[in-house]
């Protein structure tokens, strides 16, 4: 984990006792807030292998970034979220003779969510499905690898969320949030400017943060 967003999160986690130690205090309640917003961090890691044509095979290691979420809530449980990583994920790309490159991927998303029991519950599971893209840049290529020579580019991932996760409640303003998100989309993949395939990752996007709902 970059040792940025860690110091991040630690501060995070460090502040947030108290505030919402104070709030306790109020005896509010969760009911009628209709908005939140949540910030952590998350682990992408691909579940389908890059191909590059017949015979060349690529991989992509996980990685880890900062996230970012709000969420508008119809009702106490019907919400609509915008969700996006707030750094990029920075993925070593593998080949059968080791690294062979390297791509970082920044996807965003706009989801509906259904969240679970009552509004002031201590937990409270949610799911979504919703509309992703994820853009990719930076790639790069080994000296020596799989890919020596050549121009890689990678086109914009699109498609179907879904997401899964579960809310502890923390006071009537703060919570604790863990989710998996799966983004479900393939795009095309270029050497030195041409076509050459489908660059297919399907990443599961696992998170925990703190969130605030006012």
């Amino acid at each position: 984990m970059r040792i940025h967003q860690t110091l991040a999160l630690l501060g995070t986690l460090a502040i947030t006792p108290v505030a919402f130690a104070q709030d306790a205090l109020s005896f509010g309640t969760s009911t009628g807030k209709n908005f939140a917003v949540v910030g952590g961090v998350a682990l992408a890691e691909p579940t389908e292998n890059t191909w590059i044509g017949d015979e060349s095979r690529l991989e992509l290691d996980g990685s880890n970034a900062a996230t970012l979420s709000a969420s508008w809530y119809v009702n106490d449980h019907i919400a609509v979220e915008a969700w996006g990583a707030a750094s990029k994920f920075g993925h070593r790309v593998n080949g059968a003779d080791g690294k062979a490159g390297s791509v970082d991927a920044q996807p965003y998303a706009l989801s509906a969510q259904y969240h679970f029991r009552p509004a002031d519950s201590l937990l409270r599971p949610f799911v979504g499905l919703g509309y992703y893209e994820q853009n990719f840049d930076s790639e790069t290529v080994e000296p020596t690898g799989a890919l020596t020579g050549q121009r890689l580019g990678v086109e914009t991932a699109k498609g179907a969320m879904a997401t899964a996760g579960v809310d502890v409640a923390l006071s009537p303003s703060w919570f604790a949030r863990a989710d998996a998100r799966y983004l479900s989309g393939d795009s095309d993949l270029y050497l030195d400017g041409e076509t050459v395939g489908k660059a297919k990752v399907n990443p599961v996007v696992l998170g925990v943060g703190i969130g605030a709902r006012f």
